[in-house]
């Protein structure tokens, strides 16, 4: 589930849809962003579910941004590394020019360029990220009366079939509006990093590439999710848009900007080894709660044989992690999941498997580094 560029061949036909369109009907069919905001619904037709659709682009389409973004991508073959472009989509969250996209977006990105809805640019400084939850924040030094902020949403109070509207860039046409309803909620999405967004709404409105980091919104105009990814097999919508749920996003949204960094729960331990029986301690950050509490990781030996030192590490004299608080682990993920659930100051059990023995380690939990 990534995003892909639009095929040349594609990027043509759109050219030239909207050349020939120019031509035969000229410039008034596709107006400025000032006539497109200034548009009025008085004296048309329109039904009042349109008129609703209308209100909800006219009030919401300058706070979304495109974001340009240039990077370098390593070659490992031939040791070179060559020039990387991406685009995305955002949304701007108050008078300060705080902007939240998706982690994706600007991942690796060496330079970020936000280019607000009166065609004008502002370099992007990164306030923080949570690749956890595909959740990024820029910061851009733009005049307020160019901002127009997007209010929050409750995605607690989402049900499937509510009428939702998607905000974006796809395919680098700015601000376009497609909508749709959630078509299904608590679905599950396996980011890059090998964790898994729980919680994560679906959605039939039009997603396509470009649109990812733009906001979902509700009837209101409220932000109930970043659109994240879509559920292809073309690279393009074919119907399964997924989106992180507001409440997710706006928790992480508070933290990067107020700390930059998340507050979030940590055990202290730094990789684990999957087995059939239970996770196996492979790394304990140094200091950490698990390592004050006594959780063993792999032990190091050395020995010294023919004149020689040789030294190693024994990694079945780790602790073998079963259950935390009663609940069966299988993955790091779920061990993570629940641990980032509490708060520091917290403690989890760990029931784990020593030396042959069963023991239980009730850990302290601590602020994540």
């Amino acid at each position: 589930m990534q995003w892909r560029k639009l095929s040349i061949q594609a990027l043509i036909i759109a050219s030239t849809v909207l050349v020939t369109l120019w031509v035969v009907h000229g410039p008034a069919l596709i107006p400025t962003a000032a006539a497109q905001q200034a548009a009025s619904t008085e004296g048309l037709d329109l039904s009042p579910e349109e008129q609703n659709n209308v209100r909800i682009y006219q009030e919401s389409n300058r706070a979304v941004v495109n974001i340009t973004t240039r990077g370098v991508q390593q070659d490992d073959l031939f040791m070179m590394a060559t020039p990387r472009e991406g685009s995305g989509s955002g949304a701007v969250l108050d008078k300060q020019g705080h902007i939240v996209t998706n982690y994706h977006v600007i991942e690796d990105a060496r330079q970020i360029m936000v280019n607000l809805y009166d065609g004008s640019s502002y370099p992007g400084e990164l306030i923080g990220v949570d690749p956890n939850n595909e959740i990024a924040v820029l910061r851009i030094n733009a005049p307020e009366a160019k901002l127009f902020p997007i209010h929050w949403g409750d995605s607690s109070k989402l049900l499937v079939g509510m009428r939702v509207f998607a905000l974006g860039n796809p395919f680098g046409l700015e601000r376009t509006l497609t909508l749709g309803i959630v078509s299904s909620l608590n679905r599950m999405l396996k980011t890059e990093k090998g964790r898994t967004i729980r919680g994560v709404i679906q959605t039939d409105a039009a997603i396509n590439p470009g649109n990812s980091g733009g906001p979902l919104l509700n009837r209101k105009g409220e932000i109930i999710g970043i659109n994240t990814a879509i559920v292809t097999r073309s690279g393009q919508s074919a119907g399964i848009g997924l989106a992180i749920p507001s409440n997710n996003a706006q928790k992480v949204v508070n933290d990067l900007i107020k700390f930059g960094k998340i507050q979030r729960a940590d055990l202290g331990i730094n990789a684990v080894f999957e087995t059939e029986k239970g996770l196996l301690v492979a790394q304990l950050t140094p200091k950490g709660a698990a390592a004050q509490a006594g959780l063993h990781g792999p032990q190091e030996w050395t020995e010294r044989r023919n004149g020689m030192i040789l030294r190693g590490i024994n990694r079945m004299k780790a602790d073998l992690i079963q259950s935390v608080d009663g609940k069966k682990v299988m993955t790091f993920d779920e061990l993570l999941t629940y641990v980032e659930s509490k708060k520091a100051g917290d403690t989890v059990v760990l029931s784990v498997v020593r030396d042959g023995e069963k023991t239980e380690v009730p850990v302290e939990l601590e602020w994540g580094k």
